[in-house]
């Protein structure tokens, strides 16, 4: 990066830039932290005005809180952050901002749940079995019980074994895991599809809302092809013994 402006020694930096403790304190980030920062090229060279005394831009804080933001919550690392703060740093904000408001909207609809006692009445699942899908981590509840998508799973379930899929004929809450894992491999290949393609191109309420109108055609199209990959492969173990 090249070189930015320099002050004579003694004189007061220009304009409204920051000290480091000040950048520090308004970015809520440590110093070293920051000038680990600089030293990976994350951040434009600041304003020297001597050899050990620097100035910084306000516009660095948002810039270290979104740095931060991405490395811990999103456990991206350093590389990758530069990398896509050197193509488009405004991309990077609102792909944050996008998985922010998504966050709140699941967050919101978990505050309504299903105690425990109701599961147990309305679905004939053994409490063993709910515990174990839980410590698989198909189920997620907590002391207020189960958020409306643990409900689903549940009813789900309860229909695949008023169906006659139950531990009589071998199938048990393990079998979810085969579910659980092969979709989790196209879930996070999804959402980075998803949030590159919205975030470079709507704001996050329109991005909300086509996800949305999505939701219920994705499911109708997976369970569609998953009937199809079904049937092709009976045929296919038939014809190899045939």
């Amino acid at each position: 990066m090249s070189a930015g402006p320099r002050t004579a020694p003694g004189e007061s930096p220009p304009g409204d830039l920051l000290k480091m403790s000040e950048l520090a304190e308004r970015s809520g980030v440590s110093a070293g932290t920051i000038k680990h920062y600089l030293r990976e090229g994350l951040l434009p060279d600041p304003v020297k005005t001597s050899r050990n005394m620097a100035y910084y831009p306000p516009d660095f804080v948002n810039r270290i809180r979104l740095i931060k933001q991405l490395q811990e919550e999103r456990f991206m690392p350093l590389k990758l952050i530069k990398q896509m703060l050197d193509e488009d740093p405004e991309r990077a904000q609102a792909l944050v901002e996008l998985e922010d408001r998504i966050l709140e909207r699941a967050v919101q609809g978990e505050q309504s749940r299903t105690s425990a006692a109701e599961v147990k009445r309305r679905y004939e699942i053994p409490q063993e079995a709910l515990t174990r899908l839980a410590d698989l981590g198909v189920l997620s509840p907590n002391s207020r019980g189960y958020a409306q998508l643990d409900v689903e799973i549940i009813e789900a379930i309860s229909r695949f074994r008023a169906g006659g899929y139950d531990e009589q004929i071998g199938f048990t809450v393990y079998d979810t895991l085969r579910y659980k894992r092969a979709l989790e491999g196209l879930v996070q290949e999804e959402v980075g599809v998803l949030m590159e393609r919205l975030a470079r191109e709507m704001d996050p309420e329109r991005a909300i809302r086509l996800i949305d109108d999505g939701a219920e055609p994705l499911r109708d199209l997976i369970a569609a092809l998953h009937s199809k990959l079904l049937v092709e492969e009976l045929k296919r173990q038939r014809d190899s013994r045939g």
